[in-house]
């Protein structure tokens, strides 16, 4: 058995079941399991082996998903690029990881050919996937050349890289399911819900939380190509879906668009939030209009779900990430590696079926300890079991001996109806060691200076917490799914 097998699976229960709709098209599960046999085929005559790494370059296409399921039947892994890098740090990727065969869609075919070129590996344009006469269905049991299986490693995701150079985690198939399995409990992920899918496959965000389990569910996916608030809004009422998945980027996005207001969000059962921590006059915007909107907390590396609040909770526990997932073992640890006792600040620590394996070619990495993974975010458990994520680790600011967590304070700014986004970091100081630094992004057309600011605080966090230096900027450097690059910032405030 294979990843694959799940779309055959549902194509024999439900061949009138729409799986995938994008640019317009139905593609029901028939038909996607068609193209995966086609795909298979394809990648057979073109020499990809078990275990080899394929890489694709391209918007969210279905084309993608085809081809990741293709992959795991013969064993093979998928290394999704993020098409906003530039060349060299592409680059860098398939260097790394050893990559045989790139697969690109049209708007990326130029790209796709100077990398293959440059790297010395084949190329292959989206289209070539569908190519007809090289089915091979009847050997999808994972005997002869068709090796893949649950242990097979499938999915290779390189990580933001925030913080220096981007290691790849590496994913099973067995590894995958067991998400879907964890995803569905988060979302209460049944056949007749209808996904929107948005924010990019290149993630596991995008391609893990919901777009696979909607598959794994037998569920409808509409897949758009890139986030686009005015498309987004548009599909909503028009496509009437039952789920969405949003990262505190777009929801802004959705929020500020001038359709928002008139928009019919009846249909949405319930909006999922990651990434990042969500603003909570956000989330207070959604809950507004009646829609429940929870958290899914976790990292590249856990496959994404791991910690979520679901919606039976979402209006009574705003600004939490939620409770350990099914089949989720976490704890907080301090720096010694003790258990941390309720209410205290300790390191996040997943041990889960669905934690990636190994980073590729780095299988010694310390992150790994004793079946544990050390996610290096902090955050606080209450009595009931819901965690508060505070931060990062090594985002901590120590000032004058005492430990300083951004997210504390970057929540109360972000509260103010003039800034627009706020980061706190920790920039060196002589006498403190630290001192707090807000840098802060206006709303747009808002009159607010340092004075102003410096008031949010007073009486709502101790002196020590507060700012020493304000910073205000046209935009702060984000990651691809909205993260704040903290590293920038800091390198930013040191030049000037």
């Amino acid at each position: 058995m294979n990843l694959a097998q799940i779309i055959k699976r549902h194509a024999q229960f439900s061949p009138q079941q729409v799986a995938v709709h994008a640019a317009g098209e139905d593609i029901t599960y028939p038909a996607l399991w068609q193209r995966i046999e086609r795909a298979t085929g394809v990648l057979l005559a073109a020499g990809v082996q078990p275990g080899d790494r394929v890489a694709w370059l391209g918007f969210n296409d279905p084309a993608m998903l085809v081809l990741l399921f293709a992959l795991s039947r013969i064993g093979a892994i998928l290394l999704p690029l993020n098409h906003r890098l530039a060349a060299p740090e592409h680059a860098t990727i398939l260097g790394h990881a050893g990559v045989s065969l790139l697969v690109s869609d049209s708007a990326h075919a130029a790209a796709a050919t100077a990398l293959a070129a440059a790297q010395g590996c084949r190329l292959l344009p989206a289209d070539g996937l569908a190519v007809d006469g090289l089915a091979v269905d009847g050997r999808g049991d994972g005997t002869g050349v068709l090796a893949g299986g649950y242990a097979s490693p499938v999915l290779l995701v390189y990580t933001s890289g925030t913080t220096g150079r981007s290691k790849g985690a590496v994913h099973t198939q067995s590894g995958l399911i067991w998400n879907c399995v964890i995803s569905a409990h988060a979302h209460e992920l049944r056949q007749d819900d209808h996904v929107l899918s948005v924010l990019p496959l290149f993630h596991v965000g995008g391609l893990c939380i919901q777009t696979l389990p909607a598959l794994h569910a037998g569920a409808t996916v509409t897949l758009h190509a890139r986030f686009e608030a005015a498309a987004w809004l548009a599909d909503v009422a028009r496509r009437r879906p039952s789920l969405s998945l949003m990262v505190p980027a777009t929801l802004r996005a959705v929020l500020d668009h001038a359709d928002f207001a008139a928009t019919d969000l009846s249909s949405l059962r319930f909006l999922a939030a990651g990434s990042s921590t969500i603003p909570a006059a956000m989330i207070a915007a959604i809950h507004a209009r009646g829609v429940p909107l929870g958290q899914v907390y976790g990292a590249t590396e856990t496959g994404p779900v791991s910690i979520y609040l679901r919606r039976a909770d979402a209006m009574q526990h705003v600004g939490m990430a939620g409770k350990a997932g099914l089949h989720v073992d976490v704890k907080l640890v301090n720096t010694q590696g003790e258990t941390v006792a309720p209410g205290e600040v300790g390191e996040i620590c997943v041990s889960a079926p669905n934690v990636m394996v190994a980073y590729w070619a780095d299988a010694d990495n310390p992150a790994f300890a004793d079946g544990w993974f050390h996610t290096g975010d902090l955050a606080r458990c209450d009595a009931a079991g819901f965690y508060e994520v505070v931060g990062r680790s090594k985002d901590m600011i120590i000032s004058g001996g005492e430990n300083v967590y951004p997210a504390e304070i970057e929540n109360l700014l972000v509260e103010c109806p003039k800034i627009l986004e706020a980061a706190v970091v920790g920039q060196p100081d002589a006498r403190w060691g630290e001192v707090v630094v807000a840098v802060i992004v206006k709303a747009p057309g808002a009159d607010l200076d340092t004075a102003q600011v410096l008031q949010l605080f007073e009486g709502r966090l101790a002196r020590f917490k507060h700012p020493k230096r304000i910073v205000f900027c046209e935009a702060l450097p984000k990651t691809a799914l909205g993260k704040v690059q903290k590293a920038g910032l800091l390198a930013g405030l040191a030049a000037q």
